[in-house]
């Protein structure tokens, strides 16, 4: 094995450990030994020994936040005790996740030209120094290309948190330390980027999640309130938001062989109307009515650009 795999290599008997233990729910150690062994590519044949698996287990808690623990009676099964943290769509979540897909894609180099992914452009130049500056809560010093007025703008910021939404790395941060309300910036339209001497104190009362919890995506109506949504999804349509939420908030509250009407709790913005959009005539808004109307203007607005065809 290269000396260059090992670290990567290392990675993937720690997903492969979590994933076994995960899916088996609690296990013995005699038998994840045998799964262990049934895996050839993975132990090559050879015993996974108490001291090794002890050892993964405390970078595993470590790495990924998961605290695997033994039950101390009975069969003396190993279980995930924060099981709820994977499920959760959160760091620990994503990060395993990440690592779960990554283990597959590493193990799959022969039929590689059969899988194929989508691409992220802008995580790759900025976010791990942006993310060691909010590790130190340092000053950024940015350029900043906007899109409206095609023009190149130089700020200071101080970046708060930072989210991936539809193939796109934001980080939100204060602008030049004016107001209160924080600016989102979009890492591929960063044309230049400096970590400075200078730090801040986030502050007490931000929190991320809070944040963005009554937005579909990276647009914050930081000035209305949250309001009730109902749409009515096709019954096609439903099965995939039934499976993939819209939003945290979303309640299924009616469901026949035709349709189904969804509630949610949120600020409607413009990436929630883009998405509403997207499912085309199988989705109708119901309340409330500002939405339904601005909804029939865009579909009227997009229909007198066909009409004359």
């Amino acid at each position: 094995m290269p000396k260059n795999d090992r670290g990567q290599t290392l990675i993937n008997k720690y997903v492969w450990i979590i994933e076994t233990i995960y899916r088996a729910k609690k296990i013995s150690f005699k038998e994840l030994n045998e799964r262990w062994l049934s895996d050839k590519e993975m132990s090559r044949g050879v015993d996974l020994s108490k001291r090794t698996f002890a050892n993964w287990c405390y970078v595993i808690g470590d790495m990924f936040g998961l605290d695997i623990v033994n039950e101390n009676q009975g069969e003396y099964r190993y279980y995930i005790d924060n099981v709820e943290d994977i499920r959760r769509n959160g760091l620990r979540s994503w990060l395993y996740n990440t690592f779960c897909v990554s283990n597959a894609l590493a193990n799959s180099q022969s039929i590689k030209d059969r899988i194929l992914l989508e691409y992220v452009p802008s995580g790759q130049d900025y976010l791990k120094p942006i993310i060691d500056a909010m590790k130190e809560n340092r000053v950024l010093d940015i350029t900043y290309h906007n899109y409206w007025r095609d023009e190149d703008n130089d700020f200071k910021i101080q970046p708060y948190c930072v989210k991936l939404f539809k193939q796109r790395w934001y980080v939100v941060a204060k602008r030049d330390f004016e107001g209160s309300i924080p600016f989102i910036f979009s890492l591929d339209r960063i044309k230049r980027l400096q970590t400075t001497d200078e730090t801040f104190k986030m502050p007490k009362d931000w929190n991320s999640e809070d944040y963005f919890k009554d937005s579909y995506g990276i647009f914050v109506d930081t000035r209305g309130k949250p309001q009730v949504v109902k749409l009515k999804v096709s019954a096609s349509q439903a099965n995939y938001i039934r499976d993939l939420k819209l939003h945290e908030s979303q309640e299924e509250i009616e469901r026949n062989g035709e349709y189904s009407i969804f509630k949610y709790w949120l600020s409607p913005q413009f990436d929630f109307i883009q998405e509403l959009l997207w499912n085309g005539g199988d989705v109708e808004v119901l309340e409330p009515k500002e939405l339904r109307e601005e909804m029939a203007e865009i579909v009227e607005s997009m229909w007198n650009k066909y009409k004359e065809d």
